[in-house]
This record gives structure tokens, sequence and C-alpha cells, in this order.
């Protein structure tokens, strides 16, 4: 099989640090959520299974089909939606349940119409650059302030990953990540307690349609989707150079999660951070052979959704110190291609640099993140300098 020629250790590794970030970083979160509609340890659990499955069969199938990365990870401020107005509306399991079904429907049809693409069609490369650069600045400043509360292990990994990169660069992550857990290992700072053996089973839950619970968790669910998790998603995929069937795949996704909603999958979109791992050079030298990490980090969903609670109390158990370290590290080559890109060209310059310090600055307005007012905010001043140019050109 091809899969197996174009996979190399690059590749994997960058699959699975794909992974850990994704999850680790984001994980307390998706149980928030579901303990806001009250669910039981098995809802949980379920909600994993449903999440893990549907994650790794959206990356791995279309990745292996197409030979090109397509990286989904679940929506994290759709998940921080949901534990808010969850516990503020006081809605059941099976209302909240009901609400992903209307935010997967709104979501698929977004992709049938194709209207989503055409739109981030008409977004310059360089905003696009400046967004993808502001979205993952965030965590490469994170590898850099975990050093107040872990300076010793920021210091190894550090001296490790530069040394890496003038001897060995194709490893350098690899060799980093191996040296942070032996570290960590060594001294004793894994959180092995939080380890415990057992299979994920699926629990269907009913779904419930109610007004109140569309207005409440459909509709924010599906905006905050969109606008802070899928258009940063395509923002990295253009930035990459892949040409990725966009809409045919965010039907996908929505599809998946409608069928997948019963048993806790809330929201799955394109991922953005994670996506930059396993599209940038660190996954590989040759542009196509990265997608074998793609189909490496889906793999490792698929195990995670299967074995729940076991790959969720393994991978959490990493110091979270550690976890933004290697974020920051293997995203470097990334920030700065993204940035090179943003800057290049005079006329985008102002825009793109508008687009990167809104991104970067994590504001939230009226529930919706930085990356959508980012894509705002640099559109409106492309448009008024060009605007004002063409003015002055036709006086």
């Amino acid at each position: 099989m091809q899969f197996f020629k174009d996979l190399s250790l690059s590749a994997f590794t960058a699959g699975f640090v794909a992974v850990l970030v994704g999850f680790t970083s984001s994980v307390a979160i998706v149980f928030q959520a579901a303990q806001a509609f009250h669910a039981t340890p098995e809802q949980i659990t379920s909600w994993m299974w449903a999440l893990g499955l549907g994650m790794g069969l959206c990356s791995l199938v279309p990745s292996l089909i197409l030979r090109m990365p397509v990286m989904v990870a679940w929506s994290t401020p759709g998940a921080a939606v949901l534990a808010t107005a969850g516990l503020a509306g006081g809605f059941s399991m099976g209302e909240a349940i009901g609400a992903f079904m209307v935010s997967a429907v709104l979501i698929t049809l977004c992709g049938v119409t194709g209207w989503f693409e055409r739109i981030m069609n008409r977004i310059p490369m360089e905003i696009a650059a400046a967004l993808l650069a502001g979205v993952l600045a965030r965590f490469g400043i994170q590898a850099f302030t975990a050093a107040q509360t872990a300076l010793p292990l920021v210091l190894l990994m550090l001296g490790c990953y530069l040394v890496g990169r003038r001897q060995l660069p194709r490893y350098a992550v690899e060799l980093t990540l191996a040296v942070g857990i032996a570290w960590v290992a060594l001294r004793g700072q894994m959180a092995w307690s939080a380890v415990h053996f057992s299979l994920a089973v699926p629990v269907w839950t009913t779904p419930q349609f109610s007004l109140a619970a569309l207005v409440s968790l459909a509709i924010p669910l599906f905006v905050v989707t969109m606008a802070s998790q899928n258009l940063p998603g395509v923002a990295v995929i253009r930035a990459s150079g892949y040409p990725l069937p966009v809409s045919r795949l965010l039907t996908l996704t929505g599809l998946v999660t409608l069928v997948l909603a019963p048993f806790g999958a809330f929201a799955l979109n394109f991922s953005a951070i994670t996506a930059a791992m396993c599209m940038g050079p660190e996954a590989h030298e040759d542009r196509a052979r990265r997608y074998a990490a793609a189909v490496s980090c889906g793999a490792i969903y698929v195990v995670i959704g299967i074995f729940g609670a076991v790959i969720t109390g393994l991978l959490t158990a990493f110091p979270k110190e550690l976890i933004a370290a290697i974020a920051g590290l293997a995203l470097l080559g990334t920030i700065g291609n993204g940035l090179a890109t943003a800057l290049r060209e005079d006329g985008h310059r102002e825009a793109a640099l508008i687009t990167f310090l809104v991104t970067l600055s994590g504001v939230v307005v009226a529930g919706v993140g930085s990356a959508f007012w980012g894509v705002v905010a640099g559109s409106l001043a492309l448009f008024v300098q060009q605007y004002g140019r063409t003015r002055a050109q036709g006086g």
C-alpha cells in the first residue's frame, strides 16, 4: 500500500504531536460542556467515542483518498459556548443533542451550497497567511511563557530543538519531544493516576427539539464553529497550498456530525493549529508525503474513540508545560512562513498586519473569536486602502 511507503517517523510524530496538542489543550472544556447538560460518566465516555471516531475517520479517509492532509477536529469554542449556555439555560441532554443536529444540518448546507468556499476564495492570500500566523503565534508565545513554571524543561527542549535543527533538521521535533518526555518521566511529573483501563461504549440519547435550545445552543454553536474554527482552518489550507475540495469536506463534517450527534459529537470542523503541524515542513520535506501525518493523526483519534478513558488518561498525564513547549516549537516554521507571506506585498502589508494583531489579541466579541474579527478588520483595512487608491487614480 502506498501509504506505508510514504509513512515516515517525522510524519507519524507530527500526527502524534497534533493529537497531543489538540486533545490535551481542550479536552477539559469538552468535559465541562457535557457536564453542563448533566451527563453521566457513561455519556461523557460516549462523547469521547463519538468525537474520536468522527475526527479520526474525517481525517484519515479523505487524506488517504486525496493524498493530501485533511485535518478535522472538534469545535473548542463550540464546547465553550455549550458549557456556558448549558449551565445558564438548564437544558437537558436530549435538547443539547437536538441542537447539535440542527447545527450539523446548517454546516452541511454551507458545504452543499458552496457559499462558504466562495467567500474564502475572495480573501487575499496575505490576509489568510496573517490569520494563520496570528492563530499560531499564541501557541508560540505559550511555549516560552511556560518557562515561568517549568524553566529547566523549557530551556532543555529549546536547546534540544536548536541543536536538532542544526544537526538533524528532519528529526528536530521528534528529538525534542523524546527529550521532554524523558525529563518529566525521570522527575516523576507524569500524572499516571489519570489512566483508567476501560473500553468506550456508545450511549444513544434521543434528540429533543425546542425553540429555546435552537436560539441558545444550535445557532451560537453553528456561528462560532464556522467563524472561529472553519474560517481559520480554510486559511491554513489556503496558506499551505493544498487544493482541497473545501465544500465537499465541509459537507462531510456536517453529515458525520449529524450521524454521531446522538452519541455526543457536538461539532466537527476543519482544524487550524493541528493542521498546520501536519501540513508544514516538519511533517515531511516532501509535500506529497505529508498526508501520512494526517492519516496517522486520524488513526490515533480512532484509537482514542475506541479506548476512551485509557487514551484520555495517557494524553492528559503529560504536564501542561511540556504540551505548550512542543506545540510552540513545532509551529515555529509555519509561523515564520505565514508572516513572510503576509508581509511580502507592500499593498497588502498593513491590512495583513492588522489581521495578524487582531487575531493574536484573542479578543472575543458577541461570542465570536478573534480569528473572525481579524479577517473582518484586515478586509476592511484593505478595502479602505484600495478604495482610496482607486478614487485617487480615478480623480
